[in-house]
């Protein structure tokens, strides 16, 4: 398809963003991807790596990299913003103290801030200026780094309150490997996105305790209902959790080696102290910080959240690994189909028999 070149900036250059980086560059943008860490854009420049990231793999000679934020943007009008949850808003406070013209501003992470419960979107609307912020998309769905960076087959939604803008982003990134949908629903995509992260944490402590498929496959299947029980009480759409941003990145989350969330869980169910995960994973674990968010978003809400609620207390109260599964499996009796007949009376707005 023909496109127009765009000049287009990445803050934050570990794994996700330097993969979407090369998404842009395969498409014939002009990319700044801009880090912190002048050692490792260097390396980008020069030898065309992000090794620590995404070891062995050659970057498109157009990514140029950037330790100035102010350079990066300068004759951008979109941002992708591939940055930890928690960076959020120190990024976006660099970003309207620099910035003069309107800004798209596309966010990548997966994550709910704890205390104030915000999705990220929420963050930046709040943080941005409105005559500076043009609009926020979200860009989500199943798409580990490191395959994306080998340029094998991914599909992802984008989302936003205006739609236009999401159309925008996915004509920007749309190719043969990387599939672009779009979904309106902005909530169902965020909050499917960053609970996706908690079930990953308890499907690698099941794995780690050696519970082998079976454990898991019920693990995912129940988190998903959790995952929408919850998403749809903050007035997500149901069918978003069907798809790409739901059973889509859960499955790939809670299932493939590459995922931080999973591995972190693993080394949990093996008998390592939160700390020493941590400590040993060199990258951001979104789900450690996302379940405390969880938490507190079941009891605002006033919604069950049992595998949320026992991970909680294996990161935060330690408890038993171990116990902790066996406290799920001995949950009173109840039916398979009452969360879809929960959601039936929501959509009719009847009362149940």
């Amino acid at each position: 398809m023909e496109r127009k070149k765009e000049s287009v900036a990445v803050a934050g250059a570990g794994s996700w963003g330097t993969a979407l980086a090369m998404v842009l560059a395969d498409n014939g943008h002009d990319v700044r991807l801009w880090g912190h860490n002048p050692d490792q854009i260097e390396e980008i420049n020069k030898h065309h790596t992000n090794q620590k990231y995404l070891s062995g793999i050659h970057l498109p000679a157009e990514i140029r990299g950037y330790t100035s934020l102010e350079e990066a943007l300068t004759g951008t009008d979109t941002l992708i913003l591939a940055v930890p949850t928690k960076a959020i808003r120190e990024v976006v406070g660099k970003i309207k103290g620099i910035r003069k013209e309107p800004l798209t501003i596309v966010h990548v992470s997966k994550g709910i801030e704890p205390d104030s419960l915000l999705r990220i979107s929420e963050m930046i609307e709040e943080e941005m200026p409105g005559n500076l912020l043009d609009s926020v998309v979200v860009l989500s769905g199943p798409s580990h780094a490191e395959e994306v960076s080998l340029r094998h087959p991914t599909t992802v939604t984008v989302s936003s309150k205006n739609m236009v803008a999401a159309e925008k982003i996915q004509d920007l990134f749309i190719n043969n490997n990387f599939r672009v949908y779009t979904n309106p629903d902005i909530i169902g995509v965020e909050i499917g996105g960053a609970l996706k992260n908690i079930i990953a944490l308890a499907a690698g402590i099941t794995d780690g305790l050696g519970y082998g498929d079976n454990a898991k496959a019920a693990l995912i299947t129940r988190g998903l209902a959790e995952i929408a029980r919850l998403g749809m009480k903050m007035g997500a759409s149901p069918l978003t959790f069907s798809g790409l941003a739901g059973i889509g990145d859960l499955i790939v989350t809670c299932t493939s080696v590459h995922s931080r969330n999973w591995r972190a869980g693993n080394l949990l169910g093996k008998g390592h102290n939160l700390q020493e995960v941590l400590g040993n994973m060199g990258m951001v674990v979104e789900g450690v910080r996302t379940t405390k968010a969880a938490h507190q978003l079941a009891q605002k809400y006033d919604v069950k959240m049992p595998i949320t609620t026992v991970l909680y207390d294996v990161l935060f109260n330690n408890v038993n690994a171990k116990d902790a599964v066996d406290l799920l499996m001995a949950r009173g009796k109840t039916h398979e189909m009452e969360d879809l007949a929960n959601v039936l009376e929501d959509q009719s707005g009847n009362k149940k028999d």
